[in-house]
């Protein structure tokens, strides 16, 4: 069944999202990084970087910069292809799937109180 927002409760659901997870998590990743993460784990693999950028719309630098962020904090991870060299594969980690499982519950649980 689909849930029915005004645009002022679903700003209000957005707004109260961001500052829990601000005061529940440090790592602090931008819009652009979770969206990314979510491309990553909700739709089907492989991912590449030219994939996540033709996805997003925005440059492979762009892409680039933004797993090198997301590898350091362990939520990706990236490997050659061994089928060809040229591509970059990027690969799903336990801590990234937990951060999005918590970022779900999170929202789950603001949502709770509309």
């Amino acid at each position: 069944m689909p849930v029915e927002l005004t645009p002022s409760q679903a700003l209000g659901l957005w707004h109260a999202v961001s500052l829990e997870q601000v005061r529940v998590d440090s790592r602090d990743l931008t819009l652009r990084q979770v969206a990314i993460l979510l491309e990553i784990y909700l739709v089907p693999p492989p991912h590449t970087v030219r994939g996540l950028a033709a996805a997003l719309g925005v440059s492979k630098p762009v892409i680039t910069r933004a797993l090198d962020t997301m590898g350091a904090l362990g939520l990706v991870d990236r490997m050659r292809d061994e089928g060809d060299r040229r591509n970059v594969v990027i690969k799903r980690t336990v801590e990234g799937a937990l951060y999005l499982e918590k970022l779900g519950d999170l929202i789950i649980n603001q949502g709770r109180k509309l």
